[in-house]
Order: structure tokens, then C-alpha cells, then sequence
């Protein structure tokens, strides 16, 4: 049965790092109600439908948000979760509040968001690091294992035969990728699960890297990860396939050369032609689960460092979701999954949250098309 998880951002309440760093108060809805138009026919801005600018703080907006996704059929949320090495945690006051309270009853997983936070995020010049993503080891991998065990623990995880899902972000950034495999296996197992669901957010571009020989379970395709950043990929490989690939993209898309850190002008991109490049083409002999993208314009964020998918529309989507679908179909029932970008990534043109513009109807296409799906 297909399971769509929908990446959950929980950046929708003030914490002091934000409030020193920007300005008193400052939540992503700061970066939403400032953004404007940028050419004739931008959508922007963008106006929240059903909730309003909501603060994640109370429970009833959680609860209504579970209430809705789960009416048009996703499966869960992936919440992106912040820890910085030597316990240092940010944004997770909703995981710690859900955990706590019990609801909403609506499952839940974690991706690690494995990256330091830097200014140029949001439009600001320098690259000064605000936060550091820190890698210090075993001992500091048990410590966020142990941070991560009650929400294992939890009924409404997911699991993948009893084993909680857990995906990383970016896995080339880990210096001691076996140490952390093996600590996290390890102690799975030695806490009662039959071990842990390991996966590796990939682009398709690097099929010579195997999860499995690496210790992951499975993949997500990072597809529009290799789009946004293609002269800055992560994945450093020369092999032919990377670079045929690369080389579509930029005959595609990017016929200059662009620096996305320093150009002066947003990247536009028709959404018809971009969901082309968004899910692998490639068939492998593993699990790749699937990254459907309706929409993406982080110009509140970043003004004109921004990349901005022009024209999506719900009837586009379903034709990229109804591919993420068929993806999947082949694999074992209990790891059909299929990640949706994002539930409320609102600084980034990225909800499927109803706006003013569409109201539901890119959720009605998910409950279509799945039903669909599920009827094949």
C-alpha cells in the first residue's frame, strides 16, 4: 500500500536563536508576509487559506493539520529535525509537544536535517555560519540515539517491519558514515527493535553509490537537490552517467553560467518542464522512494538568489505524482513510500497547505490519484 509522507517544517514559533539572529519574534511567516511580486504573473504573495499564520505552538493547529492531510489521503509527517552535535537540538518543541501529549494520533518520522544554517538562506550576502553542524563521533551518535529513542518507541512512529524510519539528509557529509551506521544498528537492537531503517537522501545522479553496501535500507531521491545546486552537487563522482546528467540540466535550464549564491536575478523555471528531471528515470536494485514537488518559490527567502518553478498548477501535479506512484509499485508493500515537498515549507513557495490561489485542490489530486493507484 502506497504511504505518502509529506515533509513537515516546524519553524512556526519564536526561539531565541531566531530572535537574536534576525529579529524579535521571527518565524518563517516573517519571510511570507514580506514577499512580493517579482515579475508579471509571480505568485506572490501567498496567503494561508484554512489556518491562517498559525503558531505551531498550539496544539488545535496541529491537530487540524493531521485532520486534513489524513482527509486526502497522506499517510504521515516527516518532521525535519535539527540536532547539531553535543546536544545541541533547535525547532523541537513540535516533536517534544506531540511526543508528550499524544496527537495528533497521525504517524510521524524524523529526517535529519544534517546541515549548518547560514545567512545567504535568507537572502543575506555573507555566508557567515550562523549554527555548525558538528560530527564528533560514537559517543556523541549514542547521545542522539538516546534523544531519538522515545520517539522510536512511540505507537505512531513509522516503521518499516518494526524497524523506526529514519532518514539523513545529506549522508556525504558524515565523516565517519560507518560509525554512525553501526552505532545507530547497534543500539536499535539492543533496545528491542529488530534494528533501524536506515535512509539516504541521494540524487539518482550517483547510482554507483549502493545503500546497501553502506548500510541504508533505502533512498529518497534528491533529484531537485541536484537541480537547485548543480555546479555545487554534493555527490563527487566523474562518472559518465553524473555528468550526462549534469549537462542536461545545465543545457536545460542554466545556459550561463550561475553562481546561486551570487547572482543578482531569480532562476525561473516552467514547473511543466521541471517535474521532467524530479523523479529518477533509472531503475535500481534497491528501494528509491520518490520526491513529488507541486510547487517551489523561495524568493520570500531569498529575493534574487531565489529559484522559482513558474506556472505549477494542481492538473501538472498529477502528473508527476501519478510517475511518484508508479514508482513505487514494485516494491514490497511495506516500503511503498512516496515523500511529498513539503507540507508547510510556506518561505518556500512549497505548501501543500491550501492557499488562497488553489485552496485544496492540490490535495484533491493526491486523494485522486491515490485512490487511483490503489485501485490498480
Amino acid at each position: 500500500m502506497a504511504k505518502l509522507l509529506a515533509y513537515y517544517l516546524p519553524q512556526y514559533y519564536p526561539i531565541k536563536e531566531n530572535n537574536l539572529w534576525w529579529e524579535p519574534g521571527f518565524t518563517e511567516w516573517t519571510n511570507v508576509t514580506k514577499a512580493r511580486s517579482l515579475f508579471k504573473g509571480h505568485n506572490q504573495p501567498r496567503y494561508p487559506l484554512d489556518l491562517g499564520y498559525y503558531d505551531l505552538r498550539v496544539d488545535e493547529t496541529r491537530e487540524h493539520q493531521a485532520l486534513l492531510a489524513n482527509q486526502y489521503g497522506i499517510y504521515g509527517f516527516c518532521y525535519y529535525n535539527y540536532w547539531f552535535g553535543d546536544g545541541k537540538k533547535i525547532l523541537d518543541r513540535v516533536a517534544k509537544e506531540v511526543l508528550l501529549s499524544g496527537k495528533p494520533d497521525f504517524p510521524f518520522c524524523f529526517c535529519w536535517a544534517n546541515e549548518s544554517w547560514k545567512g545567504v538562506w535568507f537572502g543575506v550576502e555573507s555566508q557567515k555560519i550562523l549554527i555548525e553542524q558538528q560530527y564528533l563521533g560514537k559517543t556523541d551518535y549514542e547521545k542522539y540515539f538516546y534523544y531519538l529513542l522515545d520517539y522510536f518507541k512511540d505507537e505512531r512512529y513509522v516503521k518499516v517491519d518494526g524497524k523506526p524510519f529514519f532518514q539523513i539528509y545529506k549522508v556525504f557529509d558524515i565523516p565517519d558514515l560507518k560509525v554512525f551506521v553501526d552505532t545507530f544498528r547497534s543500539l536499535a537492537r539492543k533496545e528491542g527493535f529488530p534494528g533501524i531503517y536506515l535512509v539516504a537522501g541521494i540524487s539518482a545522479t550517483d547510482p554507483l553509490w549502493n545503500p546497501k553496501k553502506n548500510g541504508f535500507d533505502a533512498v529518497v531521491g534528491s533529484e531537485f537537490s541536484a537541480l537547485r545546486y548543480w555546479k555545487n552537487n554534493l555527490i563527487k563522482n566523474d562518472s559518465n552517467l553524473v555528468l550526462k546528467f549534469f549537462n542536461r540540466l545545465k543545457q536545460k535550464f542554466f545556459p550561463e553560467e550561475v553562481d546561486f549564491n551570487k547572482r543578482k536575478k531569480p532562476v525561473i523555471i516552467e514547473y511543466e518542464k521541471a517535474i521532467d528531471y524530479l523523479i529518477s528515470k533509472e531503475i535500481y536494485n534497491y528501494s528509491y522512494f520518490p520526491v513529488c514537488i507541486h510547487d517551489w518559490d523561495n524568493s520570500p527567502r531569498s529575493t534574487s538568489k531565489s529559484l522559482i518553478f513558474h506556472n505549477s498548477t494542481p492538473e501538472l501535479f498529477r502528473g508527476h505524482i501519478r510517475k511518484g506512484l508508479e514508482k513505487i509499485e514494485h516494491l514490497p508493500t511495506s516500503e511503498q513510500f512516496v515523500f511529498l515537498k513539503s507540507w508547510n515549507e510556506w518561505g518556500e513557495g512549497n505548501a501543500l497547505e491550501p492557499d488562497k490561489k488553489w485552496g485544496h485542490e492540490y490535495l484533491k489530486v493526491i486523494k485522486e490519484e491515490l485512490q487511483i493507484f490503489t485501485k490498480c
